[in-house]
């Protein structure tokens, strides 16, 4: 009689490492900020669908994460881009976005509210130069070429 044990797979199987290397795939891809291609990508294979079908909520869970990203460097983007990155359009893009997010659609253009990551800052940056150094740049203004 077989054990138990050795009905699961090896780490050298096929199905395993395969599986390992689709998830790297798409690891790789939201490390990148490849948001559009992270979505065509887990569209492109069903054991794609395979991987994620036990995580529940997984796709909501992988928007809002972009969207927290989207949130803290931009106040507004275009909605054909914003939907790709999203991967989703129309109604369901719409409520995700109003809802979940609490941003607003102003024609083609998705506002983002302001928060302290997205707010644009003056810096004002002061350098102290001596007057030594100074005149080393004048002196050699002055000097002739050899």
């Amino acid at each position: 009689p077989a054990s138990a044990s050795s009905a699961l797979p090896a780490a050298g199987d096929a199905p395993l490492s395969e599986a390992v290397q689709k998830l790297n795939v798409l690891n790789n891809l939201l490390a990148q900020a490849s948001y559009a291609a992270f979505w065509s990508t887990l569209d492109s294979d069903d054991l794609y669908a395979d991987l994620i079908a036990d995580v529940a909520g997984f796709e909501e869970l992988i928007r809002i994460r972009i969207a927290l990203t989207i949130s803290q460097s931009v106040r507004e983007i275009e909605r054909s881009v914003l939907e790709s990155w999203l991967g989703m359009q129309g109604e369901a893009f719409n409520k995700f976005v109003n809802g979940v997010c609490g941003w607003g659609i102003e024609g083609t253009v998705v506002k983002v509210p302001m928060n302290k990551e997205n707010e644009a800052k003056g810096t004002i940056v002061r350098e102290n130069v001596k007057m030594e150094q100074f005149s080393r740049v004048i002196r050699r203004a002055y000097e002739q070429p050899a």
